[in-house]
C-alpha cells in the first residue's frame, strides 16, 4: 500500500492506532494498556480487575497532576476506549459468564510497539539481523532450487565446512562468540519473541472477524443450509489456505512437538546462565516464553472452534424449524378435516384413480402339495465325557481405564504435554488393540487434548501368540489440565 495523501488521510480518520496516538489522553491509554496487557502478556482481563487497576492509576496521577486533570471514572474510560469510534479495547462476554472482559485490539498493539521503538536503546545490534537476512535468502534459494546437481553440490559444500570445523575443534581451536555478539543475538530473540505474540493476536482477530461475518450471514440467510455452508466453509478454507493460515498451522505443529519444546527449554535455560546475558538482567518471564506462545495460540484455536460451534448451532436450529414446519402442516390438515366432518362439502370430496383389477387364471394357481411328515428322534441324550479346554472361559480381559488415566497423569507430572504414543512407549500395551482403544476412550474425556489427523504415529505390541502387531493412528497430544 502506498503512502499517498488520500490513503494517509483516510488512515488518520479511521485507523484506531492513529486515533490512539492523536488522543488527548494518549499517555494514559498507552501506559496503562501496555502495563496491563503487553508487559505480562495478559489476555481476557475481567472488567472488575480492569476497573480496580485503572482507579489506582487515576488516583496516583491525580495526586501529581491535580484533581481536575482526569475527571472521568475508571469504568467510563474503559467503556469509551472500547467504543467503535476508538477501537483500542475489545469488550466481550465469555461463554457462561455475565461479567464483561477486555482484550487489546491488534491496532492498539501495533501503536504500543511503535511507541516502544521510539525509545533510545543503549545497544543496537546489527550483526545478528544481517546474518538472519543472509540465512533467509539462503533458505529461499535452496528451497526453490529445482536442479538436483546444484542441491547436491550445496549439501557437499556444507558437509566439507562441517568436517573442517570438526577438525579445527579437534586441533584445539574452539571459536566462541564474544559478549557483544551474544547480546546482539539475545536482543533480536527478545524482539522476535515479542512480535510473535503480537502476530497471534492479529491472526485471532482475523478469525474473529470471520466468525462475526458468519453470524451476520446466518441472521440474514434465506436460502438452504447447503448454500450457506458452502459459502462459509469456502471462506474459512480461504483463510486456512492463505499464507498467514499456512504459516500459523506450521508454527502450531512445530510448537506442539514435545521434543522441540524440550530442545527450546534446554537451550533457553543455558543461554540465560551466560554471564553476558545475566549482565543484561532480562525479564524472568522470558524463561517461559514457550508457555506464552502456547497460551496465545490456544486462544486462536478456541476462536476457530467457536466458528464450528456457530455452524453446528445453525444446523440444529434449521433442523428444528423444518421439523416444526412439518408438524404445523400436519396440524393444519387435521384441523381442516375436523372442520368438515359434520358438513362435508358437496360433490366429489376426493378423486381416486381407477382401481386396476388383478386377474388370476385357475391354471396359474399352484397345485396342492402335501406337507412332509416330521420324524422325531426319541432316543435319550447321552451325557458326554470328552476332555474340552475350558481356559477360554476364564481368560477374559477387563481393561482398567483408571489405570490408563493414571499412566497419563504420571507422564504429565514432569512436563506440560505428552503424546499418546509416548505414554504407550513408557507403559507398553499388555492387552493389545483392546487397551489401545481404551486409551482413546480415556483421552476423549480429557479436558485438553489436541488431535492432528494430518500427522500419523505408529504403536507396536506383541500378542500372546508371539506375533508382532503395529497400529497407525493420528497424533494425540494430551495437555496438563
Amino acid at each position: 500500500m502506498g503512502l499517498d495523501f488520500d490513503t494517509l488521510e483516510l488512515m488518520r480518520q479511521n485507523h484506531p492506532a492513529w486515533r490512539l496516538l492523536c488522543a488527548h489522553h494518549a499517555p494514559l491509554v498507552a501506559s496503562f494498556l501496555h502495563r496491563l496487557f503487553v508487559v505480562p502478556n495478559a489476555r481476557n482481563i475481567p472488567q472488575a480487575d480492569m476497573v480496580e487497576a485503572l482507579e489506582d492509576e487515576l488516583y496516583a496521577l491525580r495526586e501529581r497532576l491535580g484533581p481536575d486533570a482526569l475527571p472521568g471514572t475508571a469504568l467510563s474510560y474503559l467503556n469509551d476506549w472500547a467504543e467503535n469510534d476508538k477501537g483500542w479495547l475489545r469488550k466481550f462476554y465469555q461463554t457462561g459468564e455475565d461479567e464483561p472482559y477486555y482484550d487489546l485490539t491488534p491496532a492498539t498493539e501495533k501503536a504500543l510497539s511503535w511507541l516502544e521503538s521510539l525509545q533510545q536503546r543503549s545497544f543496537v545490534g546489527t550483526e545478528s539481523r544481517l546474518l538472519t537476512l543472509f540465512e533467509l535468502l539462503r533458505q529461499m534459494n535452496e528451497g526453490s532450487q529445482t536442479d538436483p546437481a546444484i542441491r547436491i553440490a550445496e549439501l557437499r559444500r556444507k558437509r566439507d565446512d562441517i568436517d573442517a570445523e570438526i577438525a579445527r575443534i579437534e586441533a584445539g581451536h574452539l571459536p566462541l562468540l564474544d559478549d557483544t555478539a551474544i547480546k546482539d543475538r539475545f536482543q533480536q530473540f527478545l524482539q522476535m519473541a515479542r512480535e510473535l505474540l503480537a502476530d497471534f493476536r492479529e491472526v485471532e482477530d482475523n478469525f474473529r472477524a470471520l466468525d462475526r461475518r458468519v453470524r451476520e450471514r446466518i441472521a440474514t440467510w434465506q436460502g438452504g443450509k447447503g448454500g450457506l455452508l458452502e459459502e462459509v466453509m469456502g471462506e474459512r478454507d480461504a483463510i486456512s489456505a492463505s499464507d498467514q493460515g499456512k504459516s500459523f498451522r506450521a508454527f502450531w505443529d512445530f510448537l506442539m512437538s514435545q521434543s522441540k519444546q524440550d530442545e527450546l527449554k534446554a537451550a533457553l535455560e543455558r543461554v540465560l546462565t551466560l554471564p553476558a546475558i545475566v549482565d543484561m538482567n532480562p525479564d524472568a518471564r522470558i524463561k517461559y516464553v514457550n508457555r506464552e506462545w502456547l497460551e496465545a495460540g490456544g486462544h486462536t484455536q478456541r476462536t476457530i472452534a467457536r466458528l464450528s460451534q456457530q455452524l453446528r448451532r445453525f444446523l440444529d436450529d434449521q433442523a428444528w424449524l423444518e421439523n416444526r414446519r412439518i408438524m404445523d402442516i400436519l396440524h393444519s390438515i387435521e384441523q381442516q378435516a375436523l372442520a368438515v366432518v359434520e358438513t362435508p362439502p358437496p360433490g366429489d370430496f376426493m378423486a381416486v384413480d381407477d382401481i386396476g383389477v388383478s386377474i388370476h387364471l385357475p391354471v396359474e394357481r399352484p397345485l396342492y402339495q402335501r406337507a412332509r411328515d416330521v420324524r422325531l428322534d426319541a432316543r435319550a441324550v447321552v451325557e458326554g465325557d470328552a476332555e474340552v479346554d475350558m481356559t477360554a472361559l476364564y481368560t477374559q480381559i477387563a481393561i482398567n481405564r483408571d489405570e490408563l488415566a493414571g499412566n497419563i497423569r504420571r507422564e504429565l507430572q514432569s512436563r506440560e504435554q505428552v503424546s499418546l504414543s509416548e505414554v504407550i512407549a513408557a507403559h507398553p500395551l499388555r492387552y493389545g488393540l483392546s487397551e489401545l482403544v481404551a486409551y482413546f476412550e480415556v483421552t476423549s474425556r480429557w479436558q485438553r487434548v489436541d488431535v492432528s489427523d494430518d500427522v500419523q504415529e505408529h504403536v507396536a505390541w506383541r500378542g500372546d501368540n508371539g506375533v508382532d502387531y503395529r497400529a497407525t493412528m493420528p497424533r494425540v497430544i494430551i495437555l496438563r489440565n
